[in-house]
């Protein structure tokens, strides 16, 4: 049997502190706990990322491009049941990095790579919504008057900016929990598109309701 070769040391940083970031929030884990998780000296770890931040722009670089790829899928969704999955796609990948938005105010506050580069990611969220509803429009799932289409994308990209602070508010105990996040992705999906619920067509917002109901938590 062929052993695998061992990863390298720098990429085993960056999934280490993911999970670090990501189970007990980026300001409260340290370089030092990181190198103690990993089993490794500081100076090993501070030869590959000398600073904390050069860390979090790592994996916030990776989150960007991974998220920019999926962003372009927007434009080909036909019809509510295309919007629901690539929703709660964009869902899972925002709770990949969770620790992002879960210290959003914080991390924009110290970090100016993450300050700039984070009005691009919603511009750029805007956007790819805009080009949902446009697509919608185009194969007769939704009716929406052009002037509704910027501030209805807006509104949507805001709950799905937000989504995870409001499931923490709600259930700071549990709610970023592993054991919690399909339900929480799956209230924060139907939220964000219960919004297009008044510029359906019947037979898709009826859709949409079925799709709710079928997938949806009942503590919702």
């Amino acid at each position: 049997m062929v052993k695998k070769a061992p990863r390298r040391t720098a990429e085993r940083i960056l999934e280490v502190t993911l999970d670090l970031f990501n189970r007990f929030g980026e300001p409260n884990v340290s370089t030092t706990l990181i190198s103690a998780e990993l089993r490794i000296s500081p100076g090993n770890l501070y030869y590959h990322y000398p600073a904390k931040d050069e860390i979090i722009n790592a994996l916030f670089d990776r989150y960007e491009q991974a998220l920019t790829e999926l962003l372009g899928a927007s434009h080909s969704v036909r019809h509510v049941e295309d919007a629901w999955f690539f929703m709660h796609t964009l869902f899972e990948l925002i709770w990949q990095y969770r620790f992002l938005y879960r210290d959003l105010n914080d991390l924009l506050s110290k970090n100016r790579h993450l300050e700039t580069h984070f009005q691009s990611v919603l511009h750029n969220k805007v956007q790819a919504v805009h080009g949902l509803l446009n697509a919608l429009e185009r194969t007769g799932a939704m009716h929406i008057d052009a002037r509704e289409v910027k501030p209805v994308a807006t509104s949507m990209v805001v709950v799905l900016t937000y989504w995870l602070s409001f499931e923490y508010v709600r259930d700071p105990r549990r709610a970023l929990e592993p054991e919690s996040v399909q339900a929480a992705l799956l209230r924060g999906a139907h939220h964000v598109l219960n919004l297009l619920m008044p510029y359906l067509e019947s037979g898709q917002r009826a859709h949409l309701l079925a799709l709710a109901s079928a997938y949806q938590p009942t503590d919702d």
